[in-house]
């Protein structure tokens, strides 16, 4: 698997990705990293076009023609061992709240962004994995003494993306008290929080490392107390038949080092480590 090494960014050069990413969403036959793909949604052919996020340091970043990121390395391990070489991959921005409706639609003929798995979603889409099992955690200041986990959120100003899991689950169970700030993306979180406007911002904890590292100065930190397990899937079309060849593939990708490699690689300066007792996951059996 060849490396896709990310930088340290900084967060202003994010953001500007993301406002980029955000006027040009479509992607289909562009130049990615690899090269040109001519892949409609069905995924035959001779490509495939696979979703992502473009604006998570670490997990899925664009930055001009290439993609980098914990997620795309998998994706382009699986795509490879699905027999799709590197110029026939198509990469399209998929945000939180459009992911189902962009498989539904054969926008995308797969997903991997931090596409955690619940019951709900597995009602519309089918997913495979997981690749990865994150638990979500709060970012704060460094220099920040007043939050050290969920319970600390009393009053304070909190951001996080919407339509994703940890916004919901905010609401759901930590809503009394906390002034909820939803942003398109993290990278506008990250920003708001550098500025002072929001206490913390909440997502996973492998996000937060890639926006902690990206950020580049020191000046934040992931607070290391998550509070829930989010299960990392690749997402899938409803009854696709590709969910037993993914699973092998994740699987090859973990007992060759490959995981552990891109793992440590996409998240270098945060000083962060994967739960090991649930890292690396096994694939569990497809429906």
């Amino acid at each position: 698997m060849r490396k896709h090494t990310m930088g340290l960014l900084a967060m202003a050069a994010a953001s500007t990705l993301v406002l980029s990413a955000c006027g040009s969403a479509e992607v289909g036959g562009e130049p990615d990293g690899g090269g040109t793909a001519t892949a409609g949604g069905d995924g035959g052919g001779d490509g495939i076009t696979i979703g992502i996020k473009y604006d998570q340091p670490g997990l899925g970043l664009q930055d001009g023609a290439e993609y980098t990121g914990f997620d795309v390395d998998v994706a382009r391990y699986v795509a490879n061992e699905l027999g799709y070489s590197e110029d026939q991959i198509t990469f399209k921005e998929t945000p939180s709240a459009n992911r189902e409706a962009m498989l539904q639609n054969g926008d995308v003929d797969m997903i991997f962004a931090t596409y955690s798995i619940t019951d709900d979603r597995k009602e519309v889409i089918d997913f495979a994995g997981p690749y990865f099992i994150a638990g979500q955690d709060l970012l704060v200041a460094a220099d920040n003494t007043d939050i050290t986990g969920p319970e600390d959120l009393e009053g304070k100003n909190l951001c996080s993306v919407t339509g994703s899991t940890s916004a919901e689950k905010i609401k759901t169970d930590y809503a009394e008290g906390v002034q909820l700030l939803e942003r398109p993306g993290y990278a506008e979180c990250v920003t708001a929080l550098s500025a002072g406007q929001v206490d913390a911002v909440t997502t996973d904890d492998i996000i937060l490392a890639g926006l902690a590292a990206a950020n580049g100065d020191g000046n934040l930190k992931v607070v290391g107390a998550p509070f829930s397990e989010e299960q990392y899937g690749v997402g899938l079309p409803k009854d696709s038949d590709q969910c037993e060849a993914i699973n092998e593939a994740i699987t090859k990708m973990i007992d060759d080092g490959a995981w552990e490699e891109a793992v440590a690689t996409n998240t270098e300066g945060a000083d962060y480590t994967p739960n090991a007792d649930l890292n690396p996951p096994k694939p569990a059996d497809c429906a």
